[in-house]
């Protein structure tokens, strides 16, 4: 058994540099793409809006959602980008919107990993998720027009010899959340004009 530990051991050293990269998982998946993209321009096609990029070196264009609202009980950095971009001092509307992060993950039991020849060669050991949870409503005064909710998880897998940074776990999963809450706030964004008051 030592002979083999030490084997082991050996490769280890010849092949540290060589441990495949896992790719990170977002489940379940939608079509729906979790940064806005440039629509094609149509005849009658809604304003456009432009909102700076995660990474500052250039603006997407996305779509304009038919109202304002006000934003109440709400973090103002954590909204998604098109929420963020309708908010406005005095609309008749209210926006509330609140997101939560948990954390999980799984490990493969030590002293099984340790005699495994396949840990030696960067199988994954166990992983790393985020679960990410939010939730938007849009009232008018005391009466709730529109109340959402959405849940979207991100796993990457770890080695022995690399393993994903919470942050970017959690950068991913506040996307992904933020991209669904969209999607159901565009399905359903007629009705809630129509049932918003004139200002």
């Amino acid at each position: 058994m030592r002979c083999v530990i030490f084997v082991a051991f050996l490769i280890t050293i010849v092949l540290g540099g060589c441990a495949p990269q896992q790719p990170y998982l977002v489940s379940p998946q939608i079509g729906y793409p979790l940064l806005p993209t440039t629509p094609v321009p149509t005849q009658g096609s809604p304003p456009q809006v432009s909102m700076p990029s995660g990474s500052g070196e250039h603006a997407a264009t996305m779509r304009a959602l038919p109202y304002k609202g006000r934003l109440v009980d709400s973090d103002q950095t954590e909204l998604p980008p098109a929420i963020a971009a309708a908010v406005a001092k005095n609309a008749p509307l209210t926006f509330t919107y609140h997101e939560e992060l948990t954390h999980d993950e799984y490990h493969i039991p030590m002293v099984i990993s340790a005699l495994d020849p396949v840990t030696y060669f960067g199988s994954p050991l166990g992983d790393y998720g985020v679960t990410a949870s939010a939730s938007l409503t849009i009232s008018e005064g005391n009466r709730v027009l529109a109340d959402y909710s959405a849940k979207a998880h991100v796993q990457k897998s770890y080695n022995l010899y690399s393993e994903p940074k919470h942050s970017e776990l959690e950068r991913e999963a506040r996307e992904a959340v933020r991209a669904r809450i969209e999607q159901k706030v565009f399905a359903d964004a007629d009705r809630v004009a129509h049932a918003a008051p004139t200002e």
